[in-house]
């Protein structure tokens, strides 16, 4: 085997590292670099699991670099999207948070998406937006992401993720909860 060939059992021996909760944070960066040093250096995936390690361990900065790599070199399909998910929330907790709503927004609504993911894109971008200081955005974001996991109501949460959404774009205004348990998304105060 070539010294920069993946060996089979690369993706497993990963996911035993991430998997082993009796490893601290910086054991779980050096399996991870030992890992990643098997690969070539034109492969996205060894910056990109070395981002994920960084991050787990508190090092941002570390991580954003690593994951700005593995975007450059192209990594694709799921692991994008993971990395994504994982890179906006590293741009958040850098302070970057206008660029965390940009990178989480992408997935936002994307019906291809793996479904493994769940509703962690919006979960995600709702905490960006609200570090951005657009809270009304974020919880109307966070209702959204709910919606389809709640079997009545679904009209009344849209139209209160609606009225936040307005209320967000003009400061100050706040949607009112209405009267009763109705189907309208109550009105915004003049």
């Amino acid at each position: 085997m070539d010294a920069h060939a993946t060996p089979t059992d690369w993706q497993p021996r990963i996911e035993a590292v991430w998997a082993d909760e009796t490893l601290t944070p910086g054991e779980v960066v050096t399996r991870i670099s030992v890992l990643a040093s098997e690969l070539g250096p034109t492969d996205p995936r060894g910056p990109f699991e070395l981002g994920g390690a960084h991050d787990s361990a508190g090092d941002e900065a570390a991580a954003a670099l690593h994951y700005e790599r593995a975007i450059e070199l192209g990594l694709s399909g799921s692991a994008r999207a993971e990395l994504d998910i994982q890179y906006g929330s590293t741009l958040r907790n850098l302070g970057r948070h206008d660029e965390a709503v940009a990178v989480l927004a992408r997935h936002v609504g994307d019906t291809e998406r793996d479904p493994a993911l769940g509703a962690a894109p919006e979960a995600f971008l709702a905490l960006a937006l609200h570090s951005a200081g657009r809270s009304d955005e974020a919880l109307a974001v966070a209702l959204e992401a709910l919606i389809p996991t709640v079997p009545r109501y679904q009209r009344s949460l849209r139209g209160y993720a609606s009225a936040l959404r307005t209320a967000g774009a003009a400061p100050g205004r706040h949607p009112s909860p209405g009267t009763g348990s109705g189907p309208g998304p109550g009105t915004l105060p003049a």
